[in-house]
């Protein structure tokens, strides 16, 4: 069975790509680049490179302006996200959310304002479940 273009999570290099494009919408490689290097040294070719794979893998889209290339994400945010969450969730706590919940509290103090979203949220759940 072969796997498809998108089935593979994205690299750590290609998800700052994608976290970019996501938040700030189309760009082209010399805005990825100097966004990037804001953060941390990189070199416009690898991230041209990372690019051009990413867009081999159909993770990004292309679009020509004259000269220019465009990229915007192929790929939703939320489905991105999700995978990620799904693998780490697994590999990293055995599946458990309340592992994975309880051990981000214990590193995180939450202030007020997010505990009581938390509570909020708690509770949505239990009255989804009850309506079950």
């Amino acid at each position: 069975m072969t796997k498809s273009k998108t089935q593979s999570s994205p690299t750590a290099s290609e998800l700052s790509i994608l976290q970019l494009l996501w938040k700030e919408g189309p760009l082209s490689v010399r805005d990825v680049h100097d966004a990037l290097a804001q953060n941390k040294p990189v070199v416009y070719t690898t991230v041209l490179k990372t690019m051009q794979v990413m867009l081999e893998r159909g993770m990004l889209n292309r679009e020509s302006e004259g000269r220019k290339h465009i990229y915007r994400a192929a790929i939703e945010q939320s489905k991105t996200q999700d995978k990620l969450l799904d693998t780490f969730l697994n590999k990293t706590f055995g599946g458990s959310a309340k592992k994975m919940v309880m051990r981000a509290l214990g590193k995180h103090t939450p202030d007020k304002e997010e505990l009581e979203e938390l509570k909020a949220y708690i509770e949505s759940l239990e009255n989804n479940q009850s309506n079950l």
